[in-house]
């Protein structure tokens, strides 16, 4: 039993070895990298802490299940990566509807987390460089791509005879009143003339990020 433990609790055993301190070494910067996109380009505007939760522990489990299952076999890297795209395509977490750009986040996330994995075709600079080029790609998007004084609320309206073409002046005006925000723009989506209801998409300037909450809910929910 002794001559057990000894083998077990050996120097030897307790040292890490060098795939593992190479394995420690890219889930920190992966983790990293992860967490400034997260926390720096999407939370700002998304505000979802569930998705936070869900972008964070989805890298790790990516990579993790990248790095250590599919060493030394890239083309079963490759396979799986396609894999996990399609099967995010397809079920789309089945439970809600994700959003297009929560779903844009997902997709960049786990494309990062399966390069990071595959961290023993690169060098740590070859790797900083790869997040570093990520990093870059959301900041250029999340800077030049989008207006970041719009805000943008979906609004459930029981005044569908506002929504004509020809009377957009009047349904602007009534909902700058009832909201009280300057809209700038309006898009009409589900219309239900059972119950005159509507749902809309209100765009609307807002610099100071005033309005911090988003409807989601994109149909007329059944009574």
């Amino acid at each position: 039993m002794t001559s057990l433990f000894s083998d077990i609790f050996s120097a030897d055993n307790l040292q890490l070895t060098e795939p593992m301190v190479n394995l420690i070494v890219s889930l920190a910067v992966n983790s990293l990298v992860t967490w400034i996109i997260v926390h720096f380009f999407y939370y700002p505007k998304g505000h979802r802490r569930d998705y936070y939760f869900t972008f964070i522990l989805l890298s790790v489990s990516i990579f993790m299940l990248i790095s250590l299952l599919l060493q030394g076999s890239s083309d079963m890297g490759i396979g799986a990566a396609l894999g996990l795209f399609a099967i995010f395509g397809i079920i789309r977490y089945r439970t809600e509807s994700v959003p297009i750009r929560e779903m844009t986040y997902l997709f960049f996330l786990v494309a990062l987390s399966v390069i990071n994995g595959r961290f023993d075709s690169f060098t740590l600079v070859d790797q900083l460089v790869i997040n570093a080029i990520f990093i870059g790609c959301v900041w250029l998007c999340e800077n030049f791509l989008t207006n970041k004084s719009e805000g943008c609320k979906l609004v459930k309206y029981d005044n569908i005879d506002l929504i004509r073409p020809d009377r957009m002046d009047e349904l602007k005006e009534d909902l700058e009143k009832r909201l009280g925000i300057k809209i700038n723009r309006i898009e009409v989506g589900a219309v239900d003339f059972l119950t005159d209801m509507t749902m809309l998409r209100v765009f609307y300037h807002d610099p100071d990020k005033r309005i911090k909450s988003i409807d989601r809910m994109l149909k007329i929910p059944n009574p």
